[in-house]
């Protein structure tokens, strides 16, 4: 071992200050009287007595007694933030800000590369929630899951946060995503998916859904609920008893649930709500630098399908959609609870072609026309972002 610099010069107490080392305090308090006392009797000056008493309470002393406890680290709240994304509703662009905000707000961003794993077993789930709960806090986790009960297995439960879209817009840009990839390179997608013929892989989206392909139907199109649901065999049939715990699980444990379409108001309730992790995000939003990154998640080639194939598709969605409603007017309540002056245009509260419209055409519409007339109809309600 290295001596120090200055070494200090050895000293032997005597039997007195022996006797005083694992002494209670109070025990000690009342020996150091006595001793006071006789040594007075004896002509010692105060001086040398104030002396004495001061090396040995140094010597009894720690640091702690003198200095009290180290300040803490103090850490924002709250310092556990869940990102469980959904698919294809701008998870990969909010992970990408979320980048750029852990390297300037010196949070620990953990972004998982599990893709295709939401439904765990009971073993699975606790593993992931201790490995969530041992990373060094303040930290934000994210990863396509369905909701974990962290109560339930008596660990903490974090902070949570989501967003979600249009239900038909979130199905189309995942149908067309997971055949041909996005702006990143032309052939991602089929290191994504390679296993898939071409039959499959250009198969109609119009013959997808009218001729009930597994795609296209239940259960594969109730997504968005079991993701807010949890883990229960339940939370993936489609109905009522999954939804309803889905809407329980947000108004209890989500800080935050938005919607893409109006992301820019999200990012700015993020900032609001948790300004250790989000100070400053919009401005990245709107940055040039940060637009040439986001235009390279737009899916290519999705096309809508017919109006005829749209009202089949919302109808097999109308939990999907009863859903998106509630979640979109608690994000609006919540922006209007705090002052939050939107900067986001709201979609349409429903489908053009569900509107009960009053037939104004003076005369009937021949075949092409009407075609035409749906496809606009359908276009003015989905959006394209």
């Amino acid at each position: 071992m290295l001596a120090s610099p200055h070494p200090r010069a050895a000293v032997t107490p005597d039997a007195s200050e022996k006797s005083c080392e694992h002494m209670p305090l109070s025990a000690f308090l009342r020996k150091t009287v006595l001793m006071c006392h006789s040594l007075c009797l004896l002509g010692v000056p105060p001086q040398s007595l104030k002396m004495r008493w001061d090396v040995m309470r140094l010597r009894e002393s720690t640091y702690l007694d003198d200095h009290g406890p180290p300040a803490p680290r103090v850490l924002p709240f709250p310092s556990q933030v869940v990102y469980n994304r959904v698919g294809k509703c701008g998870s990969r662009t909010v992970v990408i800000l979320l980048r750029l905000l852990a390297e300037k707000h010196q949070f620990n961003l953990v972004s998982s590369d599990i893709h295709n794993k939401t439904r765990l077993t009971k073993h699975e789930q606790v593993d992931l929630m201790k490995n969530i709960t041992n990373i060094p806090q303040p930290f934000l986790y994210t990863r396509h899951v369905h909701f974990l009960n962290f109560t339930r297995f008596r660990i903490e439960q974090p902070v949570y946060i989501n967003i979600i879209r249009d239900p038909i817009n979130r199905f189309l840009s995942n149908y067309f995503f997971r055949r041909f990839g996005d702006w990143r390179g032309e052939q991602n997608h089929l290191i994504r998916t390679p296993g898939m013929k071409d039959d499959e892989r250009y198969l109609d989206i119009n013959v997808c859904i009218l001729e009930n392909y597994p795609e296209c139907s239940n259960p594969r199109v109730f997504y968005i609920i079991p993701y807010f649901c949890g883990q229960h065999p339940q939370c993936r049939e489609p109905g009522v008893w999954a939804l309803e715990r889905a809407k329980q699980n947000v108004l209890e444990t989500y800080l935050l649930v938005g919607i893409l379409e109006e992301l820019e108001d999200v990012l700015l309730m993020l900032e609001r709500l948790l300004p250790h992790y989000f100070t400053g995000v919009l401005n990245i939003y709107k940055s040039p630098d940060y637009k040439k990154m986001g235009n390279m998640t737009g899916t290519v080639r999705k096309h809508t399908p017919t109006l005829e194939a749209l009202q089949v598709l919302y109808h097999r969605m109308r939990y999907e959609y009863e859903f998106y409603n509630f979640i979109r007017d608690q994000f609006h309540l919540m922006k209007k609870k705090i002052g939050l002056k939107s900067v986001s245009q709201p979609p349409a509260y429903s489908p053009a072609f569900l509107r009960e419209l009053a037939l104004r055409t003076p005369e009937p519409l021949d075949e092409d026309e009407e075609l035409d007339a749906d496809l606009e109809d359908a276009n003015s309600w989905l959006v394209h972002p």
